[in-house]
């Protein structure tokens, strides 16, 4: 018989925490654990909002401008 071998993609730490959780868990507890992760990916996000903000050096008068602009596109199926 032939075995496939299949990349997943995962790196070594996914691989750990999905072996760290490969029993049963309460529900209550997953959801705090994907709490816990969207808390902390939401983190990093903002600091890389912030980063981005900082090098390009957008101001808060630009959030404005942008704000009082119609910056929807005039192209596509919906404008024909």
């Amino acid at each position: 018989m032939k075995t496939t071998h299949h990349t997943t993609g995962l790196n070594a730490i996914q691989i750990g925490l999905l072996r760290m959780f490969d029993r049963q868990i309460p529900d209550e507890d997953v959801l705090e654990i994907k709490k816990i992760i969207v808390k902390h990916l939401g983190k990093k996000l903002l600091e890389e909002v912030d980063n981005v903000v900082q090098k390009k050096g957008i101001s808060a008068s630009d959030y404005e401008s942008l704000d009082s602009e119609d910056v929807r596109s005039t192209s596509g199926p919906e404008h024909e």
